[in-house]
């Protein structure tokens, strides 16, 4: 009896999809940072 098998896909080393996702997610965590950095300069530097 045979099974069947998913074909692979052609062009399984280049996943844009993924990549744009990767990028998105890291310019999100650097502008989370970056407001983070932000708010403590705010804080610090706010006259009491």
């Amino acid at each position: 009896m045979t099974t069947h098998r998913a074909a692979k896909p052609v062009a399984a080393d280049s996943r844009p999809v993924e990549r744009a996702v990767t990028v998105g997610l890291a310019l999100a965590v650097l502008a989370g940072l970056g407001w983070i950095v932000g708010m403590v300069y705010t804080l610090v530097e706010w006259p009491l």
